[in-house]
């Protein structure tokens, strides 16, 4: 994931081929923004964020100050985005599945001095759980259609003024730009509650720096066509965005993800550029083959996914249907893009999240903070001096549990092979110890994937009086015939040791997933740990 910073608009150093005479006029330059089924261009959507801005400083919003989005992919998530940004404030996105107490946890955290709320949404926001001012959206006919949600607008509820009026009443805000910050977004970092990573304003050499890591990872430059079908409150869809709307010919954002209607839309805008997660390629990889089949893909040039491990099966299918155009990073909110890979490093190296960039450091450290030789698992420690210095806002104590001299803690679990490549084990609090010996699930879900009926799985540790853990699988077959228990464990005898292979394996046809498609693991975990008094 991609990270938080502040920069000035009129200074911000963008690619020689996007610079323009006066940079803050050009900043919001893409010909073409398409978010669900509104279309507009860069200058008009300029027209419409001023408008807003000049709404949010009567309302006294100042350089610094939060607004929190309670929205999904929608025109006004990047409308109240660039507002914000145009005085200086931090957006704030909030998962919008969130709950009551969740929602009043990051709003009263960030401090934030007004919501932008979707209508349908409004139902969750009450005098109980914020004291703000709030603006609401009306639920576009898109997002009504992709969440199957009814036409009627909830009546009522805490708002203090509607979206489109804003735009239609309020004069263009005329004063210069101030600083630019990117999102504030929260994370829940390895351990407790969401943390807010607050970033320093970077030097002129960091923002250099900054700028030519993100044209390296995301590929995006002034020729690109852009298609964005992930979450936008997630950090590395928010940037990927927001740097296809300063600089792309096209920005396309989809209402919701769905796999059919991607690959339309990459034939109907002859999309160049699209960033997906893992998940998201299975549900590709699932359409039948009429219709993976159906859709000219040929503009598609640079396909890139972080988001978490992808199985190594599931990433060289993905290459063989579109081409060696699949590119991968890995980082994190707080640390930013550390490593990357291109499709002939995966070839090479199945499994690899490619090496550190330029400027990046990576190690390997084991429990006693000892460095791990080529090959032996440890937690992966970064370094990124070409980003400025963080801090999680009203927890700094956070910050400094991560520290280990110049590195910062990922808490990912992993190796670096002898020719420098970083591989990913899983996550540390993912770690199954079962009779002292280390178990790592992404190991295993791989090779759950790849047995013949299996859609998606998910591998976890369960309570077990003799080993203190043991291996629990829940398996979403593609079809409950050929995804048994017992053929399950049938075709991992041939591909895992014994004591890897889950000693409990549940068929599910309807796995718990987040807005991405993400499988929430603690669900499935939680139950089997609610009658012991421990959860290791």
């Amino acid at each position: 994931m991609d990270v938080i910073f502040a920069r000035t608009c009129s200074n911000w150093p963008m690619h020689a081929a996007t610079m323009e005479s006066d940079a803050t006029s050009a900043f919001y330059s893409a010909k073409e923004i398409i978010v669900g089924d509104v279309w507009t261009t860069g200058p008009a959507m300029r027209a419409n964020y001023l408008r807003v801005a000049s709404a949010m400083a009567r309302l006294g919003i100042q350089q610094g100050d939060r607004i929190a989005l309670l929205l999904r992919n929608d025109i006004a998530f990047l409308e109240a985005t660039f507002a914000a940004q145009h005085l200086g404030a931090y957006a704030v996105p909030i998962n919008w599945h969130s709950t009551a107490d969740e929602l009043k946890f990051i709003i009263t955290d960030s401090k934030a001095k007004l919501l932008i709320c979707h209508s349908d949404l409004l139902p969750r926001i009450s005098n109980k759980n914020v004291n703000l001012a709030v603006w609401t959206v009306v639920t576009p006919p898109a997002i009504r259609e992709a969440y199957h949600l009814d036409e009627a607008s909830p009546s009522g509820g805490v708002f203090d003024a509607n979206w489109a009026d804003i735009k239609r009443s309020s004069a263009g805000y005329t004063r210069a730009a101030l600083s630019c910050p990117d999102s504030l977004i929260y994370t829940s970092g390895t351990t407790g509650k969401p943390k807010g990573v607050w970033r320093e304003a970077p030097s002129m050499e960091q923002l250099r720096s900054t700028e030519e890591m993100r044209l390296r990872v995301t590929g995006i430059d002034r020729e690109s066509r852009v298609l964005v079908p992930a979450p936008l409150y997630h950090t590395a869809p928010n940037l990927f965005a927001a740097r296809a709307a300063r600089i792309a010919t096209v920005l396309v954002v989809m209402a919701r993800f769905d796999p059919e209607q991607m690959l339309e839309t990459i034939e109907k805008h002859a999309i160049t550029h699209v960033y997906l997660v893992p998940t998201m390629f299975m549900r590709l990889l699932g359409l039948p083959k009429e219709i993976r089949t159906k859709y000219d893909l040929s503009s598609l040039e640079f396909l890139l996914h972080a988001g978490g491990p992808c199985a190594p099966q599931v990433k060289a299918e993905i290459i063989d249907w579109l081409g060696p155009k699949v590119y991968e990073y890995y980082g994190s909110t707080e640390s930013g893009p550390v490593t990357f890979s291109t499709s002939d490093d995966f070839t090479r190296k199945p499994g690899t999240v490619g090496k550190p960039l330029e400027g990046v450091e990576v190690c390997v450290l084991g429990e006693l903070g000892d460095l791990m030789s080529a090959g032996e698992v440890g937690e992966i420690f970064v370094a990124n001096p070409g980003y400025p210095d963080f801090t999680y806002l009203n927890q700094p104590e956070a910050r400094a549990e991560l520290q280990r001299g110049k590195f910062l803690a990922t808490g990912d679990l992993g190796y670096v092979d002898n020719e420098g490549y970083l591989f990913l084990c899983d996550r540390k609090r993912d770690l199954i110890i079962s009779g002292g010996v280390n178990i790592y699930p992404a190991e295993i879900e791989a090779a759950l994937i790849s047995v013949p009926g299996v859609a998606d799985c998910a591998v976890f540790g369960i309570p077990d009086t003799e080993f203190g853990e043991a291996l629990a699988a829940v398996v979403q077959p593609k079809d409950e015939a050929a995804a048994t228990p017992g053929l399950i464990r049938r075709a991992l005898a041939g591909k895992l040791a014994s004591f890897k292979i889950p000693r409990v394996i549940k068929i599910s046809n309807d796995l718990p997933r987040d807005e991405s498609g993400k499988i929430k693991k603690r669900l499935l975990r939680d139950p089997f740990w609610a009658s012991v008094n421990r959860r290791i």
